[in-house]
């Protein structure tokens, strides 16, 4: 019984729509500080505690959000984009609004989860929810004067990385990282990039993973 509460856990968690497995035995593979890794995971990567009590919690505490891109060298004024590139600079201005609209999808997001509230504090009934971007890259090419339009079927790309934990302990009870690219829906047919189009195809990878994240806590096993 409680091997297939674990299973149920995991699988919230990872918001999975197939039943998971939590590696065991002597080839698991485990986490320096002991989650084990969930194979069948919504996420590409996920680690779980399989012995986490996860009925005491009800309380959700944001943990910050850190934002990392990729160090990509940025172009001269005399700089013209050539087919075969594929990664841009990213200025402060777009930084600041990337982290900005992520942040505010996700915020959004976790408020609208039916079953925790959010804490102001660490308490024994709390979680602190702790995400990131890392690896953060634009296809976007910066504009010039006289450039021809560019059409995209993907905007960028980042990896996303979560952990649940415990507000008292400190003890990591879930991680999990998901690459992504920030692409239009429906297909990968190119579109012509524009910035409402740009930072549409953003919000609308950030509210992916969100409301994942979101679904999989709301579905937790509780009281």
């Amino acid at each position: 019984m409680k091997y297939l509460a674990m299973l149920t856990t995991a699988c919230v968690l990872a918001g999975c729509a197939n039943a998971p497995s939590i590696q065991r035995g002597p080839d698991a593979e485990v986490t320096y500080d002991g989650l084990y890794r969930v194979d069948n995971a919504a996420f590409e990567h996920a680690y779980i505690d399989p012995e986490a009590d996860w009925a005491r919690y009800d309380r959700i505490l944001p943990g910050g959000a850190q934002f990392e891109f990729r160090a990509v060298k940025k172009a001269s004024g005399t700089y013209r984009a050539r087919a075969a590139d594929t990664n841009f600079y990213v200025d402060e201005k777009n930084r600041a609004r990337l982290e900005e609209e992520v942040t505010a999808v996700f915020a959004e997001e976790v408020g609208r989860s039916e079953r925790f509230s959010v804490a102001d504090a660490p308490g024994p009934n709390v979680l602190v929810v702790r995400g990131g971007l890392t690896d953060i890259v634009s296809n976007v090419p910066p504009e010039y004067v006289g450039r021809s339009e560019v059409f995209l079927s993907s905007v960028g790309e980042a990896t996303l990385v979560l952990e649940v934990i415990d507000s008292m302990s400190g003890d990591v009870l879930f991680r999990a990282a998901d690459r992504r690219a920030a692409e239009r829906a429906g297909g990968t047919t190119p579109i012509r990039s524009t910035p409402a189009t740009n930072w549409a195809e953003v919000r609308r990878l950030a509210r992916r993973w969100g409301s994942r994240l979101r679904q999989g806590l709301d579905s937790l096993p509780g009281s």
